[in-house]
């Protein structure tokens, strides 16, 4: 009897030493630092640390217990060099287990910036850095880039038309060649098969067409109005008009102050539309796909002139007799709408932004 008691005493010791072990292997390892807080907050894994001291940061902003025991978790599952760079939601009601899996497998914070239709790649930068996700100076020198040009297949010197507007869902301190590539590849994923078919069709290629689109985007923010818009340049150019589009011209001035005037009318540049024939030498802006379709498909129209009522809408004219008394009307308030061609103010569309109108 003595002799069972004395070897269930040594047996004791092991067993109790077992279980210690495992209760702190499981405070260490597994528990959370504070079961009951569950507010979450922000913790970036930056590109330039190593995993020991994103374990240190981990301990410091109070989500783990003690970094060791992250390390050696990481360590015994071989994942300490999978961890990926990017902003995190974490919660000490986490446990390390929990945080070290989101981290290996990127269930990063992405940052949402949406690129309305019509963006101009000068806006596109600021709209960026100021959301996270790059800088302006290094997405603008990215830009710059011939390589990056030659690698997206861009038939043009600019970037210009190639970035798709879209809303898009970014992690932060993205690299500015990455977001790029992610914006050109948009387009390219939105860009219909049959389109291609169109484009031998109207014998354009696609650069055309996109530059076509910008200009139709600029004068027209309205998906029904686009058609429309797109038959008027169309007319103009199976004739050999000048576009004569006042977007044009503002696109070729260097630092635009808002006011359009005569005298930047008649300044030559290579978007002054007023001056050179045909299109421009690419887009003025990124085109939506609803100019894209516009472009491609424009209505079936006799029209060749455009302007605004004032009231967000166009008046579309055949002649320039019935374009003048338009003008007369809507832009020096002489004469009444009644007096307009009625077939003219019959094709009147809804728009979403002021536009300015070709005029020979």
């Amino acid at each position: 009897m003595r002799k069972l008691a004395v070897i269930a005493v040594y047996l004791a010791i092991p067993i109790a030493a077992a279980v210690a072990s495992f209760k702190a292997a499981e405070y260490y390892f597994l528990a959370p630092l504070d079961p009951t807080n569950t507010a979450t907050s922000i913790f970036e894994v930056a590109p330039d640390k190593n995993f020991r001291e994103v374990a240190a940061n981990l301990e410091v902003n109070n989500y783990i217990k003690h970094r060791y025991a992250i390390r050696l978790l990481a360590k015994l599952q071989k994942k300490d060099t999978l961890v990926m760079a990017g902003e995190y939601e974490f919660s000490p009601s986490m446990n390390p287990q929990q945080i070290l899996d989101a981290m290996v497998e990127g269930k990063m914070i992405l940052r949402t910036i949406t690129l309305k239709e019509g963006v101009t790649l000068r806006e596109i930068g600021p709209i960026l850095e100021e959301s996270g996700v790059t800088q302006k100076a290094l997405f603008d020198q990215a830009l710059q880039d011939p390589k990056l040009l030659e690698e997206l297949k861009v038939p043009a010197s600019s970037f210009e038309g190639y970035l798709f507007p879209e809303t898009y869902r970014i992690q932060r301190n993205t690299p500015p060649r990455k977001v790029i590539q992610t914006l050109r590849n948009q387009l390219e994923s939105r860009w219909l098969e049959e389109w291609n078919m169109r484009l031998l069709e109207l014998q354009m290629t696609k650069h055309q067409v996109l530059t076509l689109a910008s200009i139709i985007e600029k004068e027209s923010g309205n998906a029904e109005e686009q058609p429309i818009v797109a038959s008027v340049f169309h007319n103009r150019l199976n004739k050999g008009m000048r576009l004569q589009s006042d977007p044009t011209v503002i696109y070729g001035i260097r630092d635009f102050n808002g006011n359009i005037t005569k005298v930047d009318l008649q300044t030559a540049t290579p978007y002054n539309t007023y001056i050179i024939p045909g299109l421009p030498p690419g887009p003025i802006a990124s085109p939506g796909l609803s100019a894209i379709k516009a472009a491609l498909y424009p209505a079936e129209t006799n029209y060749f002139y455009f302007v605004g009522n004032g009231k967000g809408k166009h008046i579309f004219s055949e002649t320039l007799d019935e374009h003048n008394q338009a003008v007369n009307v809507f832009q020096r308030g002489n004469g009444s709408a009644e007096s307009v061609n009625e077939t003219a103010a019959e094709t009147v569309a809804p728009q979403e932004t002021p536009l300015s109108e070709p005029q020979t």
